[in-house]
């Protein structure tokens, strides 16, 4: 009999709170360095047990972050929608981590 492991690999959660004060539940897909290109890191993050739609799509959030000096990390931030290049290379990544997954 077969034994899937994927279990032992608990999934990150981080909490956003929303201007309004609602806090959700999100699930980290995967940080993407990006501090040589653009000195800060960015983060994917998935709906705390978001099922895929009628067209298999999730909602996917991106952000960007920096680390703070002790190492953690610091406040999650948007990335500014006209900044191509960011987006380019979060796009590229992304696409890599997909076809891989599959």
């Amino acid at each position: 009999m077969a034994h899937n492991h994927d279990h032992e690999h608990e999934p990150e959660m981080i909490t956003l709170v929303d201007e309004q004060g609602n806090e959700s539940l999100f699930e980290i897909l995967f940080t993407i360095d990006g501090m040589e290109e653009f000195g800060k890191n960015y983060v994917l993050l998935v709906p705390a047990g978001a099922a895929e739609d009628e067209d298999g799509q999730i909602e996917i959030q991106a952000y960007s972050y920096t680390e703070n000096e002790d190492g953690t990390e610091g406040d999650l931030q948007p990335i500014p929608e006209d900044s191509d290049a960011e987006w380019d290379m979060i796009e590229e990544v992304f696409n890599t981590f997909v076809e891989e997954g599959e």
